[in-house]
Order: structure tokens, then C-alpha cells, then sequence
């Protein structure tokens, strides 16, 4: 029987030829990646057991993303922690304000991940990387104290479920919606620990900016990595950005899967995650007359240029409803201009927007658009859950930039059709 994309990654970083579901093993890691909301507890962990040097000063990242620029004296002291650290260690791949940009989508632009790696994070998102071909999966802070220290992770193999897309997107439906509409067939828990495989005719076809956004949400199916096989797509994407050799995995043809999901993209509209679970979807069609009060576009999973062009290429002429706040945050500083120099901004801030710095800011409810009780927010973010973005009384919906920016205009839930048609 031969094996997962998967599970080949995991025995490699694990010196074996064979690894199977539930065996337990030593991994170890390409890249460790911190936060300034996770690490400085890694960093504290770290210190508590007497180490004095991280295994690779070239191999842990540490990106404070979350609570910058900081919002008040205490986010202000977590990012001096990593800063410091970062200066005591030596370590090379820290990013501090204006170099840094949100940390799934800054790794990759610099080639610090490639197909064939084994990451862990102390971020649950950090699944993303899965969309080069890459294991990498989110732990907590003390792993991620263990893993600077050791250079090593211990975990469990998962078992691999497969979910084969086939047919064509449908006009306005993206990564996004693919991702949204599996975790509403299958719930927050379908994956609980899985590895969660991408792959049909309808990846293929997907752009590596659409691919991150798949990968992105895995966890929210629960799963322990989302992956997709590296293609042409990809090998245009890393090869411009790799620092160093990389090697490409593919599952064999006789691999064995827990479980096979088909879906049909033609089947697939434009989806929206209602309050308070990414698992609880609807076509864009079944989503009535939502009010709202907010929309954000930007976060670790649709902050990527090409969300930013689908956005403006909607909201080109047009401007925001008078009750709703439009806030775009492009998610690394590299985007940020590219999508200066498109004119993107332009179209923005001329449609009464409000352009931030990178940062993850109001996608977990850190700042930059908290919403007060009663308030609902239309976000290309990743999480719903109650309190996600600020008062518990308030709401957030999921959906993709075109959703958002047809929404941002119309000033309720509405579908990219309503602005500019289905051409």
C-alpha cells in the first residue's frame, strides 16, 4: 500500500521509509513560526527549561502581526518581547513593522516555505502552508517552545480524507466558496485531526493565491493540515522566491484514504458562513436581506493581491453605502504597494474606504474595527464564532472579497451580480 503527500512529508522529517495513521513520531522541522500573541509564552517556556540557543537561528520566524501596530501598552510589550529575543538570538527571519506583513502570507511571498517542508506555528492557520505542498499544521505555545529548542515535533499521523472537486467554477466563486461549502457539508468537526487533501480538476485550475485561501481553513473543518500536490502553478510560484533546494511529494497512486468526498463545482455559488460557525452556509442566493454594518477585506486568508483586484474591479466608480465601514487590509507590505501602484488604493480610498497597514487586527477582534453590541460584520476573515470581532452581542458572517465588496455597496449581504452582472 503506498502512501499519502502526507504521510511521505512525515517520514522523511522522520528518518523512516514507512509511516502509517495513529503512529506516533519525531518530526523534524524546516520552520518554526511565532507570534506576538503566541510566542512570548513560547519565549518564557523556552527560558524555564534552561536554553539557551534556539536549535537554528535561520529556521524560527517570528512575525508580530496580530496586535500591530500596537494598539495599547500591553501589545506593545508582547512585540517588544519577540524583538528582543529576536535580537538576542540572532535570528534572522523576524519582521518588525514596515517589513512585516500578516504571517501565512508573508512566509510564502519570501520563499521561507517550500513543497516538501515540515512547520509547525503557534497559530492555527498555519495550515496555509499546505498549498505548496507542505506539512504545516498550528500547535501551541509550549511546542512551539519545545520545537525552537529542539528543532523537533512530536505528534500523531493523521489519516488522510480526500475531496476531489470537479467540473467548473462558476463566475464569482473562488477558493473561498470551495472551502466554505465543504465545511458546511461536512461541519467543524469533519476533519477533527485529518489531513484534508485538495485535488480534481477544479484545483488544477485555481491560482496559488486561491489555493492559500483553501489551505487557510482546514482547521476549521478541524483537521490537522490541509494539503494540495504541487503542480506547475506552484513551481512558478516558489521558484522565484526559494532560498534553498526543495523536494516535491505526491501521493501514490494505491494510497489509502480514510474517506473520499466528491463535489461538483458547477453545483457552487458564492457562499456566506451566518453566525456563529464557519460550518453554517449558505448560497449567496438563500442568504436574504442581511443588514450590516461593517465589511473587512483582508486577514491571512483573502488579504492576497488578487482578493484585493477582485474587490476593486467591483467597487471601481462605486461608493460604500453611507451605514457601512469598508476597511481593506492588505496582507504584506510587498501587496500593499503592488496594489498602489495597480491604482487599487486609489479605487479604495475614492469609494470611501479605509486602506490599514498590514496586520490581522480586526480578524480575531484585536483592532482596527471592533464592533460594538448588536453590530454585523461581512469579512473575508476565517472565524465566526461569538465574539470573534469584538462585543459577544455582536455578529460576523464569512464570505469571499466579491461578496464583500458588492455587500460594502449595497449595504446588506449581496451577490457580486447585483453590481456588475454575471459577465
Amino acid at each position: 500500500m503506498g502512501m499519502t503527500i502526507t504521510e511521505k512529508i512525515l517520514a522523511s522529517h522522520a528518518g523512516k521509509d514507512k509511516v502509517k495513521p495513529g503512529e506516533l513520531i519525531n518530526v523534524r522541522l524546516d520552520l518554526v513560526l511565532g507570534n506576538d500573541v503566541t510566542a512570548p509564552i513560547a519565549i518564557r517556556e523556552f527560558k524555564k527549561i534552561g536554553m539557551k540557543k534556539v536549535f537554528n537561528k535561520n529556521k524560527v520566524a517570528l512575525v508580530p502581526d496580530h496586535y500591530t501596530p500596537n494598539k495599547d501598552i500591553k501589545s506593545a510589550e508582547q512585540a517588544k518581547i519577540l524583538r528582543d529575543f529576536s535580537n538576542e538570538q540572532g535570528i534572522i527571519n523576524y519582521f518588525e513593522i514596515g517589513r512585516m506583513g500578516i504571517e501565512h502570507a508573508l512566509l510564502p511571498e519570501l520563499g521561507l516555505v517550500l513543497p516538501g517542508d515540515a512547520v509547525i506555528g503557534a497559530d492555527s492557520h498555519t495550515c496555509t502552508y499546505g498549498a505548496l505542498g507542505a506539512f504545516s499544521t498550528g500547535v501551541g505555545s509550549t511546542d512551539l517552545a519545545a520545537g525552537m529548542a529542539t528543532g523537533e515535533v512530536w505528534l500523531k499521523v493523521p489519516s488522510t480524507i480526500k475531496f476531489i472537486y470537479k467540473g467548473k467554477l462558476n463566475k464569482w466563486v473562488s477558493g473561498k466558496d470551495l472551502i466554505l461549502y465543504t465545511i458546511g457539508k461536512i461541519g467543524v468537526d469533519g476533519a477533527l485531526y485529518k489531513s484534508m487533501e485538495f485535488t480534481g480538476e477544479v484545483i488544477e485550475s485555481l491560482s496559488i493565491d486561491n489555493r492559500f485561501t483553501i489551505a487557510n481553513m482546514a482547521i476549521e473543518a478541524g483537521g490537522k493540515n490541509g494539503i494540495i500536490e504541487p503542480d506547475e502553478t506552484t513551481l512558478a510560484y516558489v521558484k522565484e522566491r526559494a532560498r534553498r533546494d526543495f523536494k516535491v511529494y505526491k501521493s501514490d497512486d494505491d494510497a489509502e484514504y480514510e474517506r473520499v468526498y466528491e463535489y461538483n463545482a458547477d453545483d457552487i455559488e458564492p457562499q456566506v458562513a451566518f453566525p456563529h460557525l464557519p460550518s453554517n452556509t449558505k448560497g449567496i442566493s438563500e442568504t436574504g436581506n442581511v443588514k450590516i454594518d461593517q465589511v473587512v477585506i483582508g486577514s491571512c486568508t483573502n488579504g492576497r493581491l488578487e482578493d484585493l483586484r477582485i474587490a476593486a474591479e467591483i467597487l471601481k466608480d462605486k461608493k460604500v453605502h453611507k451605514d457601512i465601514r469598508l476597511i481593506v487590509i492588505p496582507a504584506t507590505q510587498k501587496i500593499y504597494k503592488q496594489a498602489i501602484s495597480e491604482g487599487l488604493v486609489d479605487i479604495f480610498v475614492d469609494a470611501e474606504a479605509a486602506v490599514s497597514t498590514p496586520t490581522c487586527g480586526p480578524c480575531l477582534g484585536g483592532h482596527m474595527g471592533i464592533l460594538a453590541e448588536g453590530e454585523r460584520a461581512l469579512a473575508t476573515t476565517n472565524r465566526n464564532f461569538v465574539g470573534r470581532m469584538g462585543h459577544p452581542k455582536s455578529e460576523v458572517y464569512l464570505c469571499n472579497p466579491a461578496v464583500a465588496a458588492a455587500s460594502a455597496i449595497l449595504g446588506r449581504i449581496a451577490s457580486p451580480k447585483e453590481i456588475v452582472g454575471s459577465g
